[in-house]
């Protein structure tokens, strides 16, 4: 007998039938002896729907009641799921974020969890029945609800593990793994078996969809061993295994020579910002971020040319591309202090990265996907690296000859 956690996303909630079939997955644990708690996303399209309302009713509109309005779409599936397992005769309830409670801090609509009182929970879940959870939710100190941003039922499913002490964390997508690319681009990429928690929080930050970067981070800091598969299924035939994201010393345990790369992920929601012209001086670059670290934009790749002419310099750096606007915004009114002539901007940018452990202690990772992109034509424009992982910016045209290129470049193919 184990105790699992198991979360459904919007896809897989889209409508009775897609909850019929959650259903089934949900029932075929508990026949097996497994202590079940379930996690549950809106259904698909509907935060979106939520979210537009509010911006109809007001603009500017308060984030506490925001979030009141926007949580309930996981209220709705998380009662759906409950009445139908207790049709297939299953013992099932849910259990909102403030009726537990999930307990969290910071702001509205950006909540983070501070901790799950899970004796109630527990004591459910060791009685038989199983715990529907509404994911993206929890509760403030003042006992308003609250939410974690959007992909945010990820995090809930991980925290309710970590508080449960559960023994696994099955996320259910639309996809049956994590894949050395997207096939949707490269027909030969491969499911892998297993990845690093490091490897996946690279994956998930670089433009790798299957998980929240969040989720991600809190499972590797308290030892969540997460499952990512698919919900899609025919009639009452067991899910194929999926990809088990867990320690390196897991990892070592099943695969004694790791490989080399572990996937090649892309972003196109990425823009390129160069300030022309700025003072080549202690503190100007500073200038340059200090704005956008304060508005909350996060900044990737960064590069400080040498200047054309004695005491001026060129920076370069990224941004989201749905920050692009502000971001411009922020350095023109900050003109005066920064000192800079203009600026220039290109949203019809990608950013492409390899990551693996394995480039720990191998040498030559950068110089093939260089190589390998030269030999294709390929420009790179701007360049970014950590311990296990390479990111280049290129244009966006490129983007999945640059994929499919470098998956063969590193030997990623299926044979």
């Amino acid at each position: 007998m184990a105790r699992i956690v198991m979360k459904f996303g919007g896809t897989s909630m889209a409508g009775t039938e897609r909850i019929r079939t959650v259903a089934k997955l949900v029932a075929r644990e508990v026949a097996q002896g497994n202590e079940v708690a379930v996690v549950v996303s809106a259904m698909a399209g509907e935060t979106d729907r939520l979210v537009n309302f509010c911006r109809e009713a007001n603009p500017r509109h308060d984030p506490a009641e925001y979030d009141v309005v926007v949580a309930s779409g996981e209220q709705v599936t998380s009662g759906l799921l409950a009445l139908t397992l207790q049709a297939m005769g299953v013992p099932a309830r849910s259990w909102l974020g403030w009726q537990l409670p999930i307990r969290t801090e910071e702001a509205h609509a950006r909540a983070r969890i501070a901790d799950i009182d899970t004796g109630a929970l527990s004591a459910a879940m060791a009685k038989g029945e199983v715990a529907v959870i509404p994911g993206f939710q929890g509760m403030m100190d003042d006992g308003r609800i609250s939410t974690l941003g959007r992909g945010g039922s990820d995090t809930s499913a991980v925290a309710v593990a970590a508080a449960v002490k559960a023994d696994r964390c099955d996320i259910y997508t639309d996809v049956d793994g994590v894949y050395t690319t997207d096939p949707r681009i490269v027909a030969r990429a491969r499911k892998l078996d297993y990845v690093t928690y490091e490897e996946m929080l690279e994956l998930a930050s670089v433009g790798a969809k299957v998980l929240q970067t969040r989720s991600v981070g809190l499972a590797m800091k308290e030892g969540v061993r997460v499952q990512v598969l698919s919900s899609f299924v025919e009639g009452d035939e067991a899910p194929a295994k999926g990809t088990m994201i867990v320690s390196d010393e897991e990892i070592e345990e099943h695969q004694m020579e790791r490989q080399l790369i572990t996937g090649i992920a892309h972003d196109k929601n990425e823009a390129k910002i160069i300030v022309t012209r700025v003072p080549d001086k202690p503190g100007a670059v500073a200038s340059i971020f200090g704005p956008l670290a304060a508005a909350g934009i996060n900044v990737d790749m960064i590069i400080q040319n040498v200047g054309r002419d004695k005491g001026e310099t060129d920076v370069t750096f990224t941004v989201p591309g749905a920050d692009l606007l502000r971001s411009i915004d922020l350095l023109e009114g900050a003109k005066d202090k920064i000192g800079f002539n203009r600026i220039l901007s290109d949203d019809k940018v990608a950013k492409i990265s390899v990551v693996g452990v394995g480039m720990k202690s191998h040498a030559g990772v950068a110089s093939t996907m260089f190589r390998a992109l030269a030999d294709r034509g390929i420009n790179i424009q701007a360049i970014s690296t950590s311990e296990i992982k390479v990111s280049v910016l290129i244009d966006e045209d490129e983007t999945e000859l640059a994929v499919r290129v470098l998956h063969t470049a590193y030997g990623l193919d299926a044979e």
